[in-house]
């Protein structure tokens, strides 16, 4: 009973808000949508753009794509708080489908382990010991031996650290992708190729984040990548001026 009440008193005031937001048409879901409340607490839309938040009752909830926000809505006048649809003012064109086997980062990094199992497992040799056939322990010999293989064993540590880091470096690619990229922020060609260059993350936070962390990563650096482009424009016009 002492459970039931901590847990009511924690819940006591918060709702669970879930819905689907569209394209202008109403009949495409839009993915990536930021969708956030004044309490701070935040998601992002799903491939068919469904989203689920918890928010107090007292919040007020709005909806961000290519880093333009709607109006607020107060939790309170939402009428069905488990199915608030709301459609945005972007037009989505749909193609015919075409089915093709894209590139699976998961897929390929385990073959690429398989293919080169000898390197990824390599040890730098030690003075271990071995057990003979009648139960003795002794020293390994072979692993003796290759203690003073330098050029081996600097040559099978040099490959290894360099699968590591194309493996670390695809694993980028994968995360931060042009596709993603292109549907948060709408660049192409040469603009694209400049941001991709510019904002390209850590290992380390590429590893760490969460999707959501990840997608408003994108959409700061682009809002940056934005600001900076104007101001180069303002001083690329200033200099025209003087001229």
């Amino acid at each position: 009973m002492l459970i039931a009440v901590l847990a009511s008193s924690v819940l006591f005031g918060q709702v669970r808000l879930s819905g689907t937001v569209y394209d202008l048409s109403k009949r495409v879901g839009l993915e990536a949508v930021s969708v956030l409340s004044t309490s701070g607490s935040g998601t992002m839309t799903d491939k068919t753009g469904r989203y689920t938040l918890i928010v107090n009752e007292t919040d007020s909830v709005w909806f961000s794509y290519l880093n333009k926000p709607t109006s607020k809505y107060p939790v309170t006048s939402i009428p069905n708080i488990s199915n608030f649809e709301i459609s945005l003012h972007v037009a989505i064109t749909t193609l015919p489908e075409v089915r093709i086997m894209p590139p699976n980062y998961r897929r390929d990094s385990i073959q690429n382990r398989l293919d080169y199992a000898k390197a990824f497992n390599f040890q730098k040799p030690g003075i271990g010991s071995a057990i003979s056939p009648n139960g003795g322990v002794g020293l390994d010999i072979n692993e003796f031996i290759n203690m003073f293989k330098f050029r081996r064993n600097k040559r099978m540590l040099g490959f290894q650290d360099r699968l590591l880091r194309e493996e670390e470096e695809r694993y980028i690619d994968h995360r931060f992708s042009r596709t993603l990229i292109i549907k948060l922020t709408q660049l192409r060609g040469a603009a694209l190729d400049t941001f991709i260059a510019r904002y390209r993350p850590t290992a380390e936070f590429t590893d760490y984040s969460t999707d959501y962390e990840f997608q408003s990563y994108i959409k700061n650096c682009f809002l940056h990548y934005q600001r900076f482009q104007k101001m180069e424009g303002d001083l690329q016009l200033r200099k025209n001026n003087e001229d």
